[in-house]
């Protein structure tokens, strides 16, 4: 008989490891607790636009190309992709803007017109970001998160200064122009930490982002997470939403099952992909292995205030991706990590998919999407809410030069109390636990659990961290433990066995 193994959550972690399971023979189900898959990655639509509620970046595509070739599949074999050109734009003042263009030589051209010479650096920075993106995607990202010695190869041995250092440190010592300093710090914000405390191996981030590129999956990243479910559905495995997963079951230290909807389901073995720190509150307290001290002494990636909003026209001088970095990041990353309350002047990203596909809005309107970076676990009300929404429309208007808050057709806003009530994410963070130098790899939240048999964790709060591709990773590395934790098992048995005839 097959071993039944239960993933709580339907996320890309989740979905990644339901099939490589699956394709090994195991029963594997998924329990989702919404209405619909993917996680953060869910769909919202309506009166014909429609939006990607969680990621919109595409980046790192080798990662999905490799998940999808373990099973004798590539990506176009699910959903289309288009490399944006530009990739994305940046605003720093009204009309003034810098435009990262698909092509490396235009690139470092738009840099040697901002700041001459810079573009000698910026050849010199992307050359030793891409050796890092060879050693971080090609070995490191798959490991286990169990051991130091994870981290030791001659490689990081002759470069182990580099995480002793910040990518701030590294960026500002050779770039004076405050635009660019922005723009090279930015990628990095996906690892959900401020570059002043990211370790400069990370910039392997910014070669993901010049050197590999931005991505439009047609459609949108919802396409991706169809991919995913259509593969794991073919794989055998069982999808079921509306399961509120409301208890792990111990006993004699070993997971046996699930209570979901007040109903208890025995299985062989759990795998939660849901919040960490909420999946460990399922558990009764001596079979948790981190304290509610741990979690609060932990820097947390941050969380978010979304806007979703219809307008009833085409939009001006815009992308795809828009960055409006008009304000001093600095003082707002302090009212992020440093001192958390609602920033005055924030940073906001805007993501306008309708520049690029069609199926996102009607026929002359512009679907958006804006994103305001905050602190997890902020008073969240929609006075506040409402007022952030006046404070970057009355910005995208001054910096574009166009009126749009008349064209707004409808809005819906997300933010911490939605992360909560949706994903039971601690604090309302919207992607998991900063990648500091001490919150990297090893010393990251463990993928086994060492108090409960049967138990393993995958996602962003765990190896190897926050973001879509991490995540698709998360999911192999657990599948590969509970793999290797079966095989170990049955070979003991066999040796029992044998011995004893």
């Amino acid at each position: 008989m097959k071993e039944k193994i239960i993933i709580i959550g339907s996320g890309f972690s989740s979905l990644s490891a339901s099939c490589y399971l699956a394709k090994e023979g195991y029963d594997v189900t998924i329990l989702e607790k919404n209405e619909g898959v993917g996680g953060r990655a869910r769909l919202l639509q309506k009166d014909g636009f429609k939006f990607d509620i969680g990621p919109t970046w595409y980046w790192m595509p080798d990662v999905f190309e490799k998940f999808f070739a373990d099973f004798n599949k590539k990506p176009s074999d699910f959903y289309d992709l288009e490399k944006l050109a530009p990739a994305y734009q940046v605003y720093f003042d009204v009309l003034n803007s810098i435009t990262i263009s698909d092509r490396l030589e235009e690139i470092y051209a738009v840099f040697e017109k901002e700041e001459k010479g810079s573009s000698v650096y910026l050849k010199k920075f992307l050359k030793a970001a891409k050796f890092n993106y060879e050693i971080a995607v090609n070995n490191m990202v798959y490991k286990p998160g169990n051991s130091i010695t994870e981290l030791i190869t001659f490689d990081t041995i002759k470069n182990v200064n580099q995480f002793f250092k910040s990518i701030s440190t590294e960026v500002r010592a050779n770039i004076k122009s405050k635009k660019l300093i922005q723009i090279l710090e930015f990628p990095v914000l996906f690892l959900g930490a401020k570059p002043s405390k990211t370790p400069s191996f990370y910039s392997f981030m910014n070669y993901a982002d010049f050197g590999l590129g931005t991505w439009h999956p047609k459609g949108g990243m919802f396409e991706v997470v169809k991919g995913f479910v259509s593969l794991a559905t073919e794989l055998g495995v069982t999808i079921k939403t509306n399961q509120n997963v409301e208890k792990i079951v111990v006993e004699n230290g070993k997971a046996t099952g699930v209570k979901v909807n007040g109903e208890f389901l025995t299985v062989d073995l759990v795998i939660s992909g849901a919040d960490y720190h909420h999946s460990e509150t399922l558990l009764d307290k001596k079979f948790r292995k981190y304290s509610e001290n741990y979690w609060s002494a932990k820097t947390f990636a941050p969380s978010s205030l979304l806007f979703y909003v219809g307008f009833n026209k085409k939009l001006k001088n815009i992308s795809h991706h828009t960055l409006f970095f008009d304000t001093d990041f600095d003082v707002h990353a302090i009212d992020i990590y440093d001192k958390p309350k609602w920033p005055k002047e924030p940073l906001f990203y805007a993501s306008f998919p309708s520049v690029t596909d069609n199926s996102f809005a009607p026929i002359g309107k512009e679907a958006a999407t804006f994103l305001i970076p905050i602190a997890p676990g902020i008073e969240d009300t929609p006075e506040i809410r409402e007022r952030y929404f006046v404070k970057i429309i009355d910005r995208l208007e001054k910096l574009t030069n166009q009126k749009v808050s008349d064209s707004i057709l409808f809005k819906k806003s997300y933010c911490v109390n939605d992360f909560i009530a949706d994903y039971n994410s601690y604090k309302g963070n919207a992607y998991g636990l900063a990648n500091t130098l001490t919150q990297t790899a090893f010393l990251r939240p463990k993928i086994k659990s060492d108090k409960v048999k049967n138990l393993f964790f995958t996602g962003q709060l765990t190896v190897p961290g926050p973001g879509v591709p991490p995540s698709i990773i998360s999911g192999k590395i657990v599948s590969q433990m509970v793999i290797k934790d079966a095989t170990t098992k049955n070979k003991s048995i066999k040796k029992k066995y044998e011995t004893a005839i």
